[in-house]
């Protein structure tokens, strides 16, 4: 295994933590090195393959990280989150969505049929087997980027109901994943600003008065359908006091009210840029059958230039503006594109695991390498600025994270040959030199 750089091991490091021996630790960090370094399927032959050690006759060992030893996700991933949000006291972001993974096989338990979010659309739906994961993550802006990157610090394995059934579990929707999350997230963060933006499968009241009892900042989409109220008068009346007031019109209808001012703003937008929007906002009250009926503040947004659908936004902060509103809506779209790359770039879907265990940790762990090769890509920028993959035919102006990728990985097959990984190419150096550096770049591909 090669020597890792300086500001690898300290991202790694507050990790040692959670293993409950030294050397599961050790076996840890050297599968972590070659999921890095391999390219195609994470699997634990594929990462000792790459680093040399083909000929190691007690594997089995390594396997056993996943599927046995004792250490503790749930502390590491309270650990990446301080990572993640450092010293800063500003409010956290925090994007959650649901995520398939396509797998097979009688062995794997967890399994269900779901609707594959990825390649259906309005008009076609594709449903496959495999497994949902509750993914969360801190949406941030690094220096060296354009726009706010979604970072993976929590991956929960929600089992089908089918599989709850049979293993006599109870079963848990995604809202119970998602009230049981938020609940977690505030007792690590006791004295944190909070917003929670999700999509509109999320838009449930009671994950809504559960934001609202431990002061986390709900921001979802919202049914053009929903029944929303005036709130009620507070005078003197007989019997029980009201819950809520007059009957409003219904966001659908809301958009088709042709007297109503719209409101002209700029707004952080899609793809790190910005765009002008149109909007109205309003306090009112969400009722749903089954429930107190939620106080929200309502945002209505349209595309003066009609390129995207209208949509009915609600915080259960009252007090927020209709900008942050929308701009921390817009802020999850980033968590999209985490999951096309943990897929392309960090093989989530190539993993063979079969085990309970080992299933329950794998897809987590290579979640959370997207945000460490993030934070080590962060430290290796604050000593010399990352390098940009540029071609005559494809020029960008940003880093991305195929570029972090790839410096890390250069970094590290430069440490199996040279005395330092941070070592420069010599301009006097021979040709058997420059092919050895030629071949580097070439293995540190992100592909």
């Amino acid at each position: 295994m090669p020597s890792l750089p300086f500001y690898i091991i300290s991202v790694l490091l507050p990790f040692a933590s959670i293993f409950l021996k030294l050397k599961t630790w050790n076996k840890a960090l050297l599968l972590l090195t070659g999921v890095l370094l391999c390219r195609g399927g994470r699997t634990i032959c594929a990462a000792l393959r790459v680093l040399g050690m083909k000929g190691e006759k007690c594997f089995d060992k390594y396997h056993r990280v996943l599927n046995r030893d004792k250490w503790n996700p749930l502390e590491g991933s309270k650990i990446l989150l301080d990572m993640l949000l450092g010293s800063d006291a500003e409010p956290v972001v925090i994007a959650i969505d649901e995520h398939i993974e396509r797998r097979s096989g009688r062995k794997i338990k967890a399994k269900g049929c779901y609707r594959d979010a990825v390649r259906s659309s309005k008009g076609f739906i594709v449903r496959c087997f495999g497994l949902k994961w509750i993914t969360v993550m801190v949406v941030k802006k690094f220096s060296w980027i354009n726009r706010a990157w979604a970072l993976p610090f929590l991956t929960v394995l929600a089992s089908s109901k089918e599989s709850n059934k049979k293993s006599g579990k109870i079963h848990k929707t995604t809202i119970d994943w998602a009230i049981q999350i938020a609940m977690q997230i505030r007792r690590w963060l006791p004295n944190r600003k909070i917003l929670l933006t999700a999509d509109g499968g999320f838009a449930c009241a009671a994950l809504a008065w559960i934001c609202l009892k431990y002061n986390i900042s709900l921001v979802t989409r919202l049914r053009l359908d929903a029944r929303l109220f005036d709130f009620p008068d507070l005078g003197k009346r007989l019997g029980r006091p009201a819950k809520k007031g007059n009957r409003l019109f219904s966001p659908k209808k809301m958009f088709e009210v042709a007297n109503i001012l719209w409101h002209c703003e700029k707004v952080n937008w899609y793809g790190g840029g910005t765009k002008l929007v149109e909007y109205i906002s309003l306090t009112c009250l969400w009722h749903v059958t089954g429930y107190d009926p939620v106080p929200i503040r309502l945002v209505l947004l349209r595309d003066p230039e009609g390129k995207y659908e209208s949509v009915a936004l609600i915080s259960t902060d009252v007090c927020l503006t209709a900008i942050i509103i929308i701009e921390a809506f817009v802020s999850r779209w980033n968590q999209e594109v985490t999951h096309r790359e943990v897929r392309e770039y960090l093989g989530v879907e190539t993993q063979r695991q079969w085990s309970d265990l080992a299933i329950a940790r794998t897809t987590p762990v290579l979640f959370g390498l997207y945000s460490l090769v993030t934070l080590m890509a962060d430290a290796l920028h604050q000593h010399e600025p990352l390098q940009v993959q540029e071609t005559t035919w494809y020029q960008k102006e940003w880093v991305t994270f195929s570029d972090a990728l790839m410096e890390i990985r250069r970094r590290l097959w430069r440490a199996c040959y040279f005395k330092s990984s941070d070592e420069k190419p010599d301009p006097q150096e021979t040709p058997l030199e420059k092919g050895l550096y030629a071949l580097i770049d070439q293995l540190a591909e992100a592909i």
